[in-house]
């Protein structure tokens, strides 16, 4: 039964991702919203009355005014919503800034200075050798 139950809130979770995505490039006028972004994730709680939206947004400089303007279009994003996706309550939609992708580029480029570190160590203590 819980299975079904977490099933259940990813499908709509998945299908809520899909058309916020779908409102916000279409239908929000906000000349805010006129920038690079992905949706990556939205958490739906098991009563299904709220949605947190997890957005990434490309242009740093971008990043505040969007998710303000995202904030302000909520009830907007929201009535839109609950006219596609057929469910007995449309969730509140939260937003939230995203960064775990500019996180792992960081990771990544921490993780190959240490590499090129390890390989001219490698590199110099064989020099030393000869």
């Amino acid at each position: 039964m819980a299975t079904q139950q977490f099933e259940r809130t990813d499908r709509i979770a998945s299908e809520i991702m899909r058309e916020t995505e779908k409102i916000i490039r279409e239908d929000v006028s906000d000349p805010r919203t006129d920038c690079m972004f992905s949706i990556t994730h939205v958490d739906v709680t098991r009563d299904l009355r709220y949605a947190k939206v997890y957005v990434s947004i490309y242009e740093e400089e971008k990043r505040q005014p969007m998710m303000k303007a995202l904030k302000s279009a909520a009830g907007f994003i929201r009535h839109n919503l609950g006219r596609s996706v057929q469910l007995r309550y449309t969730p509140e939609l939260l937003f939230e800034l995203d960064t775990t992708i500019e996180y792992g580029v960081h990771i990544a480029s921490v993780l190959n200075e240490i590499k090129k570190t390890e390989e001219s160590r490698s590199h110099d203590a064989g020099d030393a050798e000869i």
